[in-house]
């Protein structure tokens, strides 16, 4: 660490001190009568407007691993980094309306987690704790991948070490970050993300405006980008798809969409909203972020043409691919601007962060300590539990990379997101009907998993040395059903994520037409159709809050 870059370090730490304040200001900031509550401290009061929600929600999204990752995939491997642009696209239109109907039927019942409205919906603990443990389980290395992001700024600021000094910077700031969100809850990251998002507008366009202009305009850049993917062996790179992996491309699209807001920490943001009109502007707006992600992306193909090269990790002695964005504004923009950016792309670590840990200790709280360990547990009591598993879910995310190979936690972030998308059928498809059966949807759940996992299991990655859980792209040729191989010698690739969703819907289907014909009981619903309707001022709405 004798390379350390000084002036962009106090640049990163005042910046880092202003959104500290701030988030210990927040406990104070529109208040309700207690934080010992669900209610407040997880959701903020139910109450956050248009503008809070949407920096919230945004800042959720669009985190530091974002900003480093989607780059630096367009660096390695160029239009597959892309995917990220179509599926933010075509997230909005496909969550509009349910997203409106999980507020409404959370807010008239008090429902805190999706797992509660599982639970509400078909009377099914078991159903509700495999939501809740998916929930958690997919979410713990999506924590840990802010703090890639954030080491990747750390290290190329100097913070390179090998030992715990090295780790030290990473250790203090999520100190803090556990400190003030255990202070603040939910409203700690709702205040910040406003910081976040005003300096990451600023940096991304004057980026995309000024380094072009210093590096020879973009038709120079394209075509240094073509020339360095032509110049590779692998017939999948380059700044078009290659007919082998555009099915790839195109349902890693669709269902990193499906699954994106079954995370837990994405429908937080949308139950602390007060109305379902918050939701509506919300997801007309937020495709504004979409334009921003893909400027950015376009920032991978900036690299290749300020022949900018990856930091090696001391810790693991390979080159760090997520280093290539703070390598490039390193380089290329003064110093100060650099300690700006930097900053920007650290408290984009910490807003998410703060809200997927918040999340998560939600699902713990309410769907497994009260259904299963204390289920006398009063409003004050959840509110305490829920404080301190925040706090275990931080620095669980920070063992991951103290002890973890970094790589290893972004190949469990790809198993993530197949996780979560298994929680479809029961938490989306069912707020708008009823039909399968919830032993069905138990059934689908394991079938997805077990398929989800083997695939994920026959998957390589020779760069990293990996003859298994090397990514999310199977060749059609490799699937199987029972020894029989339906596609064998094709080599189109295809996302694991969207295989195991459809084989957990056909079995959900099959297994209810079996169900419903030998009239098995399928739990109460405690939900009325009006429920997922109902809107701001709406008499049947659950008052915050209650103790």
């Amino acid at each position: 660490m004798s390379n350390l870059q000084w002036t962009e370090i106090v640049i990163f730490a005042i910046l880092f001190l202003v959104v500290t304040v701030l988030g210990f200001v927040a406990a104070r900031w529109q208040a309700g009568a207690t934080l010992d509550h669900l209610d407040e401290w997880g959701l903020g009061g139910r109450k956050f407007g248009s503008w809070i929600t949407w920096f919230l929600v945004g800042g959720d999204l669009y985190t530091a691993y974002t900003f480093v990752a989607v780059p630096a995939l367009v660096f390695g491997a160029g239009a597959m980094g892309f995917f990220a642009l179509p599926y933010t696209v075509i997230l909005y239109p496909i969550v509009f309306l349910p997203l409106l109907r999980m507020w409404s039927v959370s807010r008239v019942h008090g429902y805190v987690t999706p797992a509660d409205y599982v639970r509400g919906r078909y009377g099914s603990r078991t159903l509700a704790l495999l939501v809740a443990i998916t929930g958690i389980v997919a979410t713990m290395p999506y924590i840990a991948l802010q703090l890639v992001g954030l080491e990747a700024v750390l290290r190329t600021m100097g913070f390179n070490g090998s030992g715990f000094l090295g780790h030290l910077p990473l250790l203090i700031a999520f100190v803090v970050l556990a400190v003030y969100t255990y202070q603040s809850g939910l409203r700690a990251p709702a205040l910040i993300a406003f910081v976040k998002d005003i300096l990451i507008y600023i940096v991304i366009l004057v980026a995309v405006f000024y380094l072009p202009s210093k590096l020879g305009g973009w038709e120079t850049i394209f075509n240094t980008a073509e020339a360095k993917f032509n110049a590779t062996p692998n017939p999948n790179d380059g700044i078009l798809l290659s007919p082998s992996n555009q099915l790839q491309y195109a349902t890693l699209a669709l269902g990193s969409a499906l699954a994106l807001f079954l995370y837990p920490h994405s429908l937080t943001g949308a139950l602390a909203s007060r109305g379902r009109s918050v939701i509506k502007r919300n997801m007309v707006a937020l495709p504004a972020y979409s334009l921003l992600l893909g400027l950015l992306a376009l920032l991978g193909f900036v690299a290749i043409q300020a022949a900018s090269k990856p930091l090696t990790n001391q810790a693991t002695g390979r080159p760090d691919s997520n280093t290539i964005v703070p390598v490039l504004f390193d380089q290329q923009f003064p110093a100060w601007f650099t300690g700006i950016a930097f900053a920007a792309i650290g408290i984009g670590a910490l807003v998410p962060a703060a809200i997927m840990s918040i999340a998560a200790a939600n699902l713990w709280t309410r769907n497994i300590y009260k259904e299963y360990v204390r289920k006398d547990a009063n409003p004050k009591q959840e509110a305490k539990q829920a404080k301190l598993a925040s706090l275990i879910v931080k620095f669980g995310a920070v063992l991951f990379i103290l002890f973890i190979d970094p790589q290893f936690s972004i190949d469990l972030q790809l198993i993530g997101g197949v996780i979560i998308l298994q929680t479809l059928p029961a938490v989306a498809i069912s707020l708008y009907t009823r039909w399968f059966h919830r032993w069905a949807l138990v059934a689908g759940w394991v079938v997805g998993m077990v398929a989800g996992f083997a695939m994920l299991y026959e998957i390589p990655n020779p760069a990293a040395g990996k003859a298994h859980f090397g990514g999310s792209a199977l060749s059609l040729g490799q699937l199987s059903i029972f020894g029989w191989h339906p596609f064998a010698g094709v080599s189109t690739q295809i996302y694991v994520g969207f295989v195991a969703l459809l084989a957990n819907l056909v079995i959900a289907i099959v297994v209810t037409w079996i169900l419903r014909a030998r009239k098995v009981h399928n739990g109460v619903d405690q939900t009325q159709d009006a429920d997922y309707h109902a809107d701001e001022g709406d008499p049947r709405l659950k008052e915050v809050a209650v103790h």
